[in-house]
């Protein structure tokens, strides 16, 4: 049985104008080389034995680099993940089947790759597959906006002083002398 894509997804599929973040998403889908990373991972991810069974080690994976490369805590890169329909088709979520995993399933599967020293392991096999195929990731920086609650500046004039004036004084009948 074929899957019917969502009112969302079918909108998302027909939008003329593509986006920065989907073509760079697009081209890391091409060039990552997913099995051989899987097969890094697969021994030290749970089978769900025990507790709620595991969201797929595909989609943790895919999760964990949208996160790295666009510098996302956690809980934003959950919400970010509601919001964006190219991030949501690179983690392969559909939100008319499922939902997303919640920031805490992020920080376990980040704290997984930590403790058994696995980021390492990672990004050696993508580079070597990169430089394999001349290409070169390097790490680069996102500026994020944030806005701040400002106080007015504090006034620099007294109140009682008295002011310059610049232009010519007007006449009562509205023509400048």
């Amino acid at each position: 049985m074929t899957h019917q894509p969502s009112f969302s997804q079918a909108e998302f599929a027909d939008k003329k104008k593509i986006t920065r973040r989907e073509k760079f998403l697009g081209r890391m889908e091409a060039i990552i080389p997913w099995p051989s990373l899987l097969a890094v991972l697969e021994p030290f991810y749970p089978k769900g034995e025990r507790g709620r069974p595991p969201v797929g080690l595909e989609r943790m994976l895919r999760m964990y680099f949208l996160q790295q490369w666009y510098g996302l805590a956690d809980e934003a890169l959950e919400d970010t993940l509601y919001d964006s329909q190219a991030m949501q088709g690179f983690a392969r979520i559909d939100l008319a089947a499922e939902g997303v995993p919640d920031a805490t399933t992020l920080l376990k599967f980040r704290r997984l790759l930590e403790t058994h020293d696995l980021c390492k392991g990672l990004f050696t096999a993508i580079n070597a597959d990169l430089t394999a195929r001349g290409l070169m990731m390097r790490e680069g920086t996102l500026v994020d906006a944030t806005l701040i609650a400002a106080r007015p500046p504090p006034r620099t004039r007294k109140r009682n002083a008295t002011r310059k004036c610049t232009r010519p004084a007007k006449a009562s009948n509205g023509i400048s002398e």
